[in-house]
């Protein structure tokens, strides 16, 4: 009956099929090896452990900004070589190969448009561009954004994800710290919300400043965020830190945060917000609840 079985061979490398590399992501969670399709389908949100892996500015823009609405602003900035610094690779150059490979001029997107019908202004920060440092375009860009939002009269959200200032500018970068303070101050003062929403990572400079002055704190699950790195605050203080320190429920648990929200539920819990803190509700009975958060 040898029609009925099969014999077993050892698979040669030519029997191997082809899979294109892009097809499946490990979860850095849970280990899981996720479609890559259906990973995007749930806004990169692991769903077997809920990890939540980076996603660009343009996918958090088109979460949270309501489509055919976003109006981009000051796309052509770019940044100068104020000390002419000089490395390994030159820092034009870096900046050029973060351009191509991005496909933005610096690491941050602005605009306006319309979250759940509600006006806002927004700056979103993107990590792939030379680790989302903040040089002196970002501090423009996010200053024009927050200046947008003080004359429109309208919220402005602010997407933090940086490794921090970006030192190849020197103090040029450090000024952008108190620049958009300044402009976060003056929304304050005229009575005007700003929601600062923390990704992974937000450190250095960026925490130091605009990411950790919003009227209300809102970050996703597990995100990293801190000023120094763990390894030197333990050096500096002689001291090991407690276990999940500079995660986002340690620093819920200890009050920099308001609340952890789950990127699925992010655009919802924000427009919620928003119409509380302005008491702007629809006319339509049940309208108003978009959503919630953890």
């Amino acid at each position: 009956m040898a029609w009925f079985r099969k014999d077993k061979k050892p698979l040669k490398a030519e029997d191997k099929r082809d899979v294109p590399a892009d097809v499946f992501e490990k979860c850095e969670g849970c280990g899981e090896i996720l479609y890559r399709e259906k990973l995007a389908q749930n806004l990169n949100v692991c769903p077997h452990c809920g990890f939540h892996l980076r996603i660009t500015a343009d996918q958090y823009r088109a979460l949270l900004i309501d489509e055919g609405t976003f109006t981009e602003m000051d796309a052509h900035l770019r940044s100068g070589d104020p000390l002419g610094f000089v490395d390994l690779k030159a820092y034009p150059d870096r900046v050029r190969a973060a351009e191509k490979k991005v496909g933005r001029g610096d690491a941050v997107l602005t605009g306006t448009g319309a979250l759940h019908g509600i006006d806002v202004s927004v700056a979103i920060m993107d990590f792939r561009f030379i680790g989302g440092s903040m040089g002196s375009v970002v501090g423009e860009k996010i200053a024009r954004a927050g200046r947008a939002a003080e004359e429109r009269g309208c919220p402005f959200l602010i997407v933090s994800a940086s490794g921090g200032a970006r030192m190849m500018e020197g103090i040029y970068s450090l000024m952008q710290m108190a620049k958009t303070s300044a402009v976060l101050a003056r929304l304050h003062e005229a009575g005007i919300p700003y929601i600062s929403i923390l990704t992974d990572p937000t450190t250095g400079g960026v925490t130091a400043s605009y990411a950790m002055l919003g009227d209300v704190q809102l970050s996703e699950p597990g995100a990293l965020i801190g000023f120094a790195g763990p390894r030197v605050i333990e050096e500096t203080i002689k001291q090991e830190l407690p276990r999940g320190f500079q995660r986002a429920e340690f620093l819920k648990e200890h009050g920099m945060v308001d609340r952890i929200v789950d990127r699925r539920r992010l655009k919802g819990t924000i427009a919620l917000i928003l119409r509380h803190m302005r008491n702007d509700w629809p006319a339509e009975p049940g309208a108003a609840v978009v959503g919630g958060g953890e």
